[in-house]
């Protein structure tokens, strides 16, 4: 989950999942709005069962994230002002807590100390 040291700042944070996943919702849609939260920046979530939504989930996983013909969700970007996007998780197939975990692991990452740093000054 490295990045090149850079000015770009983080502009948004997009959430591809479905409305029926429970490692979507409540899970990653609520750990999604704490992230955007902290770094101040806006929440996008895209439902793959969306019609108006489901060509950029898509397009986003296709170019920047875990693709399959039948991907897994949820997929987490970070999109950044210099128009970068940065995957950052993907759920897990087993059970629910293996996806909380990923989460808490982003949450405590030396790696996000740093943006949020960057973010504040």
């Amino acid at each position: 989950m490295t990045r090149s040291a850079s000015r770009a700042a983080p502009k948004r944070l997009t959430i591809v999942l479905a409305q029926w996943c429970p490692h979507c919702v409540p899970l990653s849609v609520k750990n999604g709005k704490r992230f955007a939260r902290d770094l101040g920046i806006p929440l996008r979530i895209l439902d793959i069962d969306r019609k108006g939504q489901v060509r950029d989930a898509d397009r986003i996983v296709r170019e920047h994230g875990d693709n399959a013909p039948d991907y897994l969700i949820p997929q987490v970007f970070l999109e950044w002002s210099d128009g970068s996007v940065q995957h950052l998780l993907t759920g897990f197939s087993e059970q629910v807590p293996r996806t909380a975990r990923a989460w808490e692991d982003l949450f405590a990452s030396d790696w996000l100390k740093g943006v949020r740093a960057e973010a504040r000054s």
